[in-house]
């Protein structure tokens, strides 16, 4: 695969440690800082079920197991793409992988271009041992094929992980406001599309918080990806984020500027399911509970990912990561016992799910 040279390539142990560092800063915003966005919502609340006063079931018998990629999963949930690269990133990492194990549910970490480029933290992400049966997501940003990865670096974060796919994050808006970002997104649909014909496993698709549109989805679909996180926006801010940690007063104020940027989780995940009836789509972006969740799926999602719950629940306790995960069972449950839906497939032709006007 062909690659461009970033005019301002750093030694790598220098750009190892600048990425550390802003690992260890992004989990301490995120965890401690109000980052969430203020204006724009998930677009979800928008939506509301029809209440069944006398559903035909027994609550016991509802079902909620769904597969993706091939692979039967327990229930509908992904602890969506966060961190790796700190110790504390490795603590968390594990703590959410021991309970995606025994609720077998889908995990992703965060990027793994720290690990490639300075193994040493490469066990912060390396969680197999600990979930060995479960739907386990690599993950790069794309806009490194322009600097300087290619087809051998995404094979190392597969193997470091033994994934099933490999998550492209797309973040333009995130890069711009990075003090350090790579902005050069020029041609990047071509190597994704080789990519997506020469890896060993699937390709998917996600943003980072600010939408993916239907053309835009259309365009990634055609280069052979295999499913798209939507990760629309109404939850955590990235832009928010680096403006957080900004040292410079520009990418303070673009990141406080563009705070609330992006397309609502809700319009992203109905026009790509009106575009693509069976493009495996996955709904993160915002989402906090079960409800949430449920709606996502009656509008077309195939699972539903949160990271800001878990990320909270995991710096806490591993007692706490199963106890959410508890929660928002019960809570997707519930939806569907007052729908009088006893499978997640029947939610999304019951009609249940309406817009208000």
């Amino acid at each position: 695969m062909s690659v461009s040279i970033s005019p301002n390539t750093v030694p790598m142990d220098i750009a190892s440690t600048q990425i550390e560092s802003r690992k260890a800063d992004h989990l301490r915003i995120c965890l401690e800082e109000d980052v969430q966005f203020r204006q724009t919502t998930t677009g979800l609340e928008r939506y509301h079920f029809t209440h069944c006063c006398l559903p035909d079931l027994n609550r016991s018998e509802i079902e909620i197991t769904t597969s993706f990629l091939g692979k039967i999963l327990g229930s509908p949930f992904l602890i969506s793409s966060m961190t790796g690269g700190t110790q504390q990133a490795k603590l968390i990492n594990h703590r959410l992988a021991a309970v995606a194990q025994h609720y077998n549910i889908a995990m992703g970490v965060g990027s793994q271009r720290v690990a490639v480029e300075n193994p040493d933290v490469a066990d912060t992400f390396a969680v197999r041992s600990l979930a060995p049966d479960i739907l386990l997501f690599a993950n790069l940003g794309a806009v490194q094929l322009n600097y300087q990865y290619g087809l051998e670096e995404c094979r190392k974060t597969i193997d470091l992980l033994a994934a099933d796919a490999l998550i492209l994050h797309l973040n333009p808006l995130q890069e711009c406001i990075q003090t350090e970002g790579d902005t050069n997104f020029r041609g990047l649909l071509p190597k994704i599309e080789q990519l997506c014909a020469q890896l060993p496993v699937p390709v998917i698709a996600k943003e980072v918080g600010n939408g993916i549109n239907a053309a835009m989805a259309k365009q990634l679909i055609e280069a052979g990806v295999a499913a798209i996180d939507v990760a629309g926006a109404g939850g955590t801010s990235w832009a928010k984020i680096e403006g957080e940690r900004a040292q410079d007063p520009l990418q303070r104020r673009l990141g406080e500027t563009f705070t609330n940027w992006g397309i609502p989780t809700a319009d992203c995940i109905s026009k790509i399911r009106e575009l693509s009836p069976d493009i495996p789509l996955i709904a993160s972006g915002g989402l906090r509970n079960g409800l949430e969740a449920a709606k996502a799926i009656a509008l077309g999602a195939n699972l539903a990912g949160l990271a800001w719950p878990f990320l909270q629940a995991a710096a806490e306790s591993e007692a706490a990561v199963y106890t959410l995960v508890e929660i928002l069972q019960a809570e997707l449950i519930t939806v569907l016992f007052c729908t009088n839906n006893r499978t997640l497939s029947e939610l999304q032709t019951s009609g249940a799910l309406t817009l208000e006007k």
